[in-house]
């Protein structure tokens, strides 16, 4: 089984036409390897992990479908049941209750590297370089912003890693960071 990032980024584009959840996927791939590295995990395994977590939702996005569509595509394509596994946990609806680091991780990045591009997004210079982990926070208190975001699930994430809130936010925006010009999070700052 080719693990490599070509390797999952091939599957991802094969699937996923949508830009912004290309984006998406960048975003989580970012932060999980950030957290790979800070603990000294496979940065490449977690990485490719994190690139696929959502590879199958531009084509099913129905819940009953995903990632469960995405699980039996990635089995048929040989990648190992780890990985697999993670994919599934990443969302509560599927049952797949998350154990490993990167399974939990893999959550915690999810929806904070969604939150964190909708924040950075709403600023005059629409750029990942003058957002700051309190922002983020603070945001979380504003219901009608990134709605479609679940607070419990920021919390949750952060707590399932051992990380402050503030600090997994923190986090977040430093390793997505790295690749603001990629993620179309650069703006007119950095």
């Amino acid at each position: 089984m080719d693990l490599s990032r070509d390797a999952a980024w091939a599957l991802l584009t094969e699937f996923t036409q949508n830009e912004n959840l290309q984006k998406h996927a960048l975003a989580v791939e970012a932060a999980v390897r950030g957290y790979a590295r800070q603990w000294g995990e496979d940065e490449d395994a977690w990485g490719v992990t994190a690139l696929l977590h959502d590879f199958d939702y531009d084509r099913y996005p129905d819940l009953a479908d995903h990632p469960f569509k995405g699980a039996e595509i990635l089995r048929e394509r040989g990648y190992p049941e780890w990985l697999v596994r993670a994919v599934l946990s990443h969302a509560d609806h599927t049952g797949v209750a998350r154990e490993s680091r990167l399974e939990h991780t893999l959550f915690a990045c999810d929806e904070m590297a969604g939150f964190v591009t909708a924040a950075a997004l709403i600023r005059p210079s629409k750029s990942l370089f003058d957002l700051e982990a309190k922002s983020v926070v603070k945001r979380m208190k504003e219901k009608a912003f990134a709605r479609a975001v679940n607070r419990d699930d920021l919390r949750r994430g952060a707590e399932e890693i051992g990380v402050p809130l503030d600090a997994h936010a923190a986090n977040v925006i430093g390793f997505m960071r790295e690749h603001a010009e990629a993620l179309g999070l650069k703006g007119n700052l950095g």
